[in-house]
């Protein structure tokens, strides 16, 4: 079965919504990978992710602020290519801290000023499922929703 765009999209935003994780894929000025599950949070317009400035998904996001993200499983996945801005935990819009908490059940705010908030902003969706799903698996292009 075929799904339309706004029913990939309402599954994607379910994902975005339910989901406790997510992999989040780096690289550094060389190249080098790195892949790391986070917890996140999505606010509809952005996903909050938390982690240590100084590892090397923190320094990744910090020096390029490309990110790609993956949700769910490899026959039910929202693929997202966003970029990434660090939010200082005094600087987070009012609620997102506590609405991230509340998701993850954890608050980066009191594990030390090692950790940051990063804001993503995806640019490109993709919503995957069978191989007979492969056409029109775009959600969106460029910060556009394509429906």
């Amino acid at each position: 079965m075929t799904l339309t765009l706004r029913e990939r999209h309402a599954g994607a935003m379910v994902r975005l919504r339910d989901d406790e994780d997510v992999w989040v894929a780096t690289a550094d000025g060389e190249g080098a990978p790195c892949l790391v599950p986070l917890s996140f949070w999505w606010d509809g317009q952005e996903l909050w992710l938390a982690t240590r400035r100084t590892n090397p998904t923190g320094r990744n996001l910090e020096a390029s602020g490309r990110v790609r993200l993956s949700l769910g499983h490899t026959r039910d996945l929202v693929l997202i290519d966003g970029t990434a801005r660090v939010v200082e935990f005094a600087r987070l819009p009012h609620g997102v801290g506590d609405a991230f908490a509340a998701k993850a059940v954890w608050d980066p705010r009191g594990d030390g000023p090692s950790y940051a908030f990063y804001a993503v902003r995806p640019q490109w969706v993709q919503a995957w499922g069978t191989v007979t799903e492969m056409r029109d698996r775009d959600l969106m292009k460029e910060g556009v929703w394509l429906f």
